[in-house]
């Protein structure tokens, strides 16, 4: 299906170069474990954060009076300097969130330490949809081959399940989905393509966006059940590799070369198939115990397979208590 979106992973590793494929420089992201604001300002200078969590199903996603849970709904900064875009197809919130930090970050930013080289795809893209209402821009979006492309390429190769498509009457399967947040023109807004307009938080300084996201954050994730723990946060800042140098900080920049590396290695993972490679092993391993046993030797390691299986599944079974595990966490 070559107009749908795929579902891509929360990691830093990954939106990292999805970005950098489309040509923009000198940007990488940071997972944060904490949200403590000091772990944030050390990452100066922040663009912005990306905010993946449990989409709630079960609770209204606005109060009433059509006003959002938490800030006000401001909707004449979208209609004028703020790159803010309907979500209009699913699957595409984790790239959406992304642009809304990086496509308000550009030259036209009133910012110098945070404006950001986005490079000639993303440029001719906001040029082409600035002046767009947020619906329009949305569909723009979700139409783009090469930001579609882009993103896909990013996703989980699988040969047996079309990623494109969730069962919505599934409950088992949790939804999930990414915002952004990040501070333009003195205010900190919110980001959500599936809100009608930005959110407004209140002022916001580039010094103040560390403790004033986080204050946000935390309440929004305090209306969850103490339960719910699958909650991801990831910095878009520059390229620490640009400090070290600055530093000259040599250890830094090998941390930061070797984690590139790492980077790489997973995401070139995430795009092969391995059903192949797993069946000829498997052939291997069967020809060999039918050399070394016959059929009867053969069938015996059958048996004590099977035997070994259910007893993992009934000690894991025990360890959990009977409760369930947790899920990868994908927007």
């Amino acid at each position: 299906m070559s107009g749908s979106w795929n579902t891509i992973e929360s990691d830093a590793g990954v939106f990292t170069y999805l970005l950098t494929n489309l040509g923009v420089r000198n940007v990488q992201f940071e997972e944060l474990l904490t949200l403590d604001p000091s772990s944030l300002a050390e990452l100066h200078p922040v663009y912005g954060v990306i905010f993946l969590f449990k989409y709630p199903t079960d609770a209204p996603y606005r109060a009433t009076g059509d006003k959002p849970l938490d800030g006000t709904f401001d909707h004449s900064i979208a209609e004028n300097k703020l790159f803010f875009a309907a979500q209009t197809i699913p699957n595409a919130c984790g790239t959406q969130a992304l642009l809304s930090v990086l496509l308000n970050k550009t030259s036209g930013s009133d910012d110098e330490e945070t404006k950001i080289d986005i490079g000639p795809v993303l440029k001719d893209f906001r040029d082409f949809t600035i002046d767009l209402p947020p619906e329009f821009r949305g569909e723009a979006l979700s139409n783009s081959d090469v930001i579609r492309d882009t993103h896909n390429s990013f996703a989980k190769s699988s040969p047996f399940v079309d990623e494109t498509t969730r069962n919505p009457n599934d409950e088992t399967e949790d939804a999930f989905h990414f915002i952004a947040y990040t501070p333009f023109n003195g205010t900190l807004y919110e980001l959500d393509g599936l809100q009608p307009a930005p959110i407004s938080h209140g002022p916001c300084t580039q010094e103040s966006f560390p403790e004033k996201v986080m204050e946000v954050i935390q309440r929004r994730i305090a209306r969850y059940g103490d339960a719910e723990i699958r909650f991801n946060l990831l910095a878009m800042t520059r390229d620490l590799r640009i400090r070290a140098r600055e530093l000259g900080d040599v250890e830094l920049l090998e941390r930061e070369e070797q984690k590139r590396r790492d980077w790489q290695f997973e995401n070139a993972l995430r795009k092969h198939n391995f059903v192949g490679f797993a069946g000829e092993v498997l052939k291997g391993v069967v020809e060999y115990r039918l050399k070394e046993g016959g059929e009867e030797g053969y069938k015996s390691w059958v048996g004590q397979g099977k035997q070994k299986m259910v007893k993992r599944i009934e000690e894991r079974r025990k360890g959990r208590g009977g409760g369930g595990e947790d899920v990868e966490m994908e927007g």
